[in-house]
Formats: structure tokens, C-alpha cells, sequence
């Protein structure tokens, strides 16, 4: 498990197949998939599933959903990290806590670090994030990590109505 960033509270680390029970409790919990649009996960196989296709992009890419870990104790919070999305050909932005987790800053302290780690060590030029009109937190954090709206479109057949954010590198390097 390779560690690419560290902040104040978090490590940032590779996701990989010993975090399945942990990744199917967060996609199994219904109030987390709610703010998704995705499914509730149903097996621990469907989500080794997930976890290698996440794998490969990895390699395929250089980059990816990383695992938040709670330095203090260890503790697997959730995902966070970057994401092509060859349908869009744009890098995203995503997050997602275990439910005790939220309000504490968390995904704005793991987004702020991804944010630069994409534009400083992956010399990325621009990253999107996308959320759900009713997820008015995932859109505060987008926000305050220095992203700008962008606009109001669909995101695929099942999620016709997203809120699109964007930060540019050259905004960012301005801040």
C-alpha cells in the first residue's frame, strides 16, 4: 500500500483489495448511496469487482481513488481522489465518507491536497467534480476548495440533472 499524500489529520493512500469489506460497508450504507446516484453495492464480490476495474485504471491513468485513512488511529474513513472519465475526457474530483464522518472537514482537507497533488505532481490543467443538485455538502466542498460552477447538464442516462464544477490550473495558481 503506497502512500501518495499526507495532510494534517489524513493519509492518502492506494486503494487496494484488502480494502473490500471496508469499501462495501461505505457503498452498501444506503444514506451514503443516496447522494450518489448509484446503487447500493449488494456483495463483497461486487465490490472486488469495482475495486479491480479501479485497479487498472491506476495503472492505466497514474492516478485514482485513493483511500482515506485517519492518522490518529488508523481508521478507513472512505475514498478520495481523481478520476478519468473517457466519456467526458476529463479528470474528476470525488469523494465519499463513511457517514460518521461528515461535517468534519474531512473532504475538504483530502480534496484540497488532491487538488494540488493533480495540478503540482500530475501537471493536470484542469479538474472537474460532479454532484448531485440535492448534495448541497458535496457542493460546499467544491466551493470551498476553490472550484467554480461551470454549469447544470446530465452526467449519463440515469442522472439527468448534475451540478458541474471546475477549477484550471492557471486559477489555481493564481490563488
Amino acid at each position: 500500500m503506497k502512500t501518495l499524500i499526507e495532510t494534517e489529520r489524513l493519509v492518502l493512500r492506494e486503494i487496494t483489495l484488502e480494502d473490500k469489506e471496508e469499501l462495501f460497508q461505505l457503498h452498501a450504507d444506503p444514506k451514503v448511496q443516496k447522494w450518489t446516484g448509484e446503487p447500493v453495492v449488494e456483495s463483497l464480490k461486487e465490490m472486488e469487482q469495482a475495486i479491480r476495474i479501479r485497479l487498472k485504471d491506476f495503472r492505466k491513468y497514474g492516478f485514482g481513488r485513493l483511500a482515506v485513512i485517519l492518522k490518529e488511529t488508523n481508521e478507513f474513513l472512505g475514498w478520495a481522489g481523481l478520476a478519468y472519465l473517457p466519456e467526458f475526457d476529463k479528470v474528476d474530483l470525488g469523494y465519499r465518507l463513511k457517514e460518521k464522518y461528515w461535517g468534519m472537514g474531512i473532504a475538504t482537507e483530502a480534496s484540497e491536497a488532491i487538488i494540488d497533488y493533480g495540478f503540482n505532481v500530475l501537471d493536470l490543467d484542469l479538474i472537474i467534480a460532479i454532484a448531485l443538485p440535492e448534495n448541497k455538502a458535496s457542493i460546499r466542498v467544491m466551493e470551498k476548495v476553490g472550484m467554480i460552477y461551470d454549469k447544470q447538464a446530465p452526467y449519463d442516462e440515469m442522472i439527468q440533472e448534475a451540478i458541474w464544477y471546475k477549477l484550471e490550473r492557471k486559477v489555481y495558481n493564481k490563488r
